[in-house]
């Protein structure tokens, strides 16, 4: 039986992972808020719908990826949204990263209707989105993740059944973070040395030979050395990230003192961009603090 996919957001992450689904021979259906961004996906064979209503009721396995909670609200509970379009046997995917709380809310509006829900938030960028090997956190039953997994498969490469409802979205804030932290832990790094005399370039060819090596750092770092911010990963949705898991944090009492510092700066970047780069922007905040 072939299942047909339905696809919410065709953004930077959201387009590759549509072409993929497309590659594999699935029948995909289309919406984004921006109807031009589904343009390409049409072209090579999506269906494009109307609304996210429309999406749910012509698709067995429903994936949505948009920016941020309350884009996932109004296309979740909003006028044609997605929960009025769904009928029993339906799994429903949620690829955005957003709170563990929000996914549990999907989850149990979800099972109010006999439909499967899934929050798999994945990691691996455009690169990964493009190549067809993201990684996919998941929080839900096994059962779902098992009949979900074709057509996961179908755009990653790794899977991790983390535990119930919330769990892939609590694993992607923590893992957010730490990249937040590396990207900022080495824009700080290298205004040291630079400020110093010394060449960023000895600095990042010293550091990804040694110990101190992060992987993010291979994609990010000449960025941060050359200023040049090409976005791979906005800087305002890793903004939203850190902001998320710090709210996590606060509401289990665990202190993030080294999240919380570096959230000071991706919000200064932030407030004060007039531009959308990337994340590794963060360099400018240092930059900024150098002596001239």
């Amino acid at each position: 039986m072939t299942v047909a996919v339905g696809l919410i957001g065709t953004g930077l992450m959201g387009k590759p992972m549509g072409a993929n689904l497309l590659k594999k021979g699935f029948p995909l259906t289309v919406w984004n808020r921006t109807a031009g961004k589904t343009d390409d996906l049409v072209r090579a064979g999506a269906k494009r719908a109307q609304t996210p209503h429309e999406v749910a009721t012509s698709s067995d396995v429903i994936i949505s990826i948009v920016s941020d909670p309350p884009a996932l609200e109004q296309v979740y509970w909003g006028p044609h949204g997605v929960m009025e379009g769904l009928s029993k046997r339906k799994i429903l995917i949620d690829s955005s990263t957003v709170s563990p709380d929000l996914a549990r809310r999907a989850a149990a509006a979800c099972e109010e209707k006999g439909v499967e829900f899934l929050d798999a938030p994945v990691t691996g960028g455009t690169w990964g989105a493009e190549s067809g090997e993201l990684v996919f956190m998941v929080g839900g039953s096994k059962n779902t993740f098992e009949r979900a997994k074709p057509v996961l498969s179908a755009m990653g490469k790794n899977f991790f059944l983390l535990g119930p409802n919330g769990a892939g979205q609590t694993v992607k804030l923590a893992m957010n973070l730490i990249l937040a932290l590396e990207v900022e832990a080495f824009a700080e790094a290298l205004a040291l040395v630079q400020s110093a005399g010394v060449s960023g370039h000895k600095l990042f060819e010293v550091m990804q030979s040694s110990m101190a090596r992060a992987g993010v750092l291979d994609v990010k770092g000449p960025a941060m050395i050359t200023g040049e911010f090409k976005t791979s990963f906005p800087l305002r949705l890793m903004h939203k990230d850190v902001r998320l898991a710090r709210e996590l944090a606060k509401q289990l009492e665990v202190p993030l003192p080294a999240g919380d510092a570096a959230f000071k700066a991706y919000d200064a970047v932030q407030a004060s961009s007039k531009d959308d780069p990337d994340y590794a922007a963060v360099t400018r905040y240092w930059q900024a603090k150098r002596p001239s």
